[in-house]
């Protein structure tokens, strides 16, 4: 448990306490799918080391929304396990990841109790309404080789690693567009020297 109350030191120790007894920590492997869009959510995942990939679907298109690092939740979660309602999203884990998973129930007593979880749901609805007029701005206004690039540098700095061992396939799926598409301004980013594609990833200078 004292691991566990180490990885929460924003929220009061009585929460922290009722959550380690309380909730379910699962250790989920990199690839391993946590939240299918449509699925009714029984309990929301608070993220304790790793990171979680949450995204949308619509038709054959996928677009990335935001990332869920230590001692963060998902909102989109939160939102439908308290009102009942059908996820919106799908979640999947970029990494090995440890979570701990609150049941929704206990969430809407908690809510009420403590008002520190509260202020970090609020928090992360702050967070997450940035993400997406980020995101929107990059659509509307930025090139497909600057977001290309912000999104390699992102998910690089999220993984502590240079060298991103992804597809060109992949890439394509999460930012909503074509494998041609990415193959094009990758080997443009090559010529700029932003990038480097080796035959086990590629590496961001």
């Amino acid at each position: 448990m004292n691991s566990i109350l180490q990885k929460l030191p924003a929220l009061p120790l009585p929460l922290q306490e009722e959550i380690a007894a309380k909730g379910e920590v699962k250790q989920i492997p990199s690839g391993m799918e946590i939240l299918r869009e449509g699925q009714y959510v029984k309990a929301i995942p608070l993220v304790l080391s790793g990171l979680v990939k949450v995204s949308s679907k619509y038709e054959d298109k996928e677009l990335l929304l935001y990332y869920i690092e230590p001692a963060e939740s998902c909102i989109m979660s939160f939102s439908a396990g308290l009102w009942n309602l059908p996820s919106k999203v799908f979640a999947v884990a970029e990494e090995d990841t440890e979570a701990i998973l609150l049941p929704v129930a206990l969430v809407n007593e908690w809510v009420r109790e403590y008002p520190a979880l509260n202020r970090l749901f609020f928090g992360q609805f702050n967070k997450r309404y940035d993400d997406l007029l980020h995101s929107i701005h990059q659509v509307l206004f930025q090139k497909m080789d600057e977001r290309l690039l912000n999104y390699l540098r992102e998910k690089a700095h999220l993984l502590d690693h240079p060298i991103l061992d992804i597809r060109h396939h992949q890439i394509a799926r999460e930012m909503g567009t074509a494998r041609e598409v990415i193959s094009r301004v990758m080997k443009k980013l090559e010529q700029e020297k932003l990038v480097i594609q080796h035959p086990h990833g590629i590496e961001i200078l």
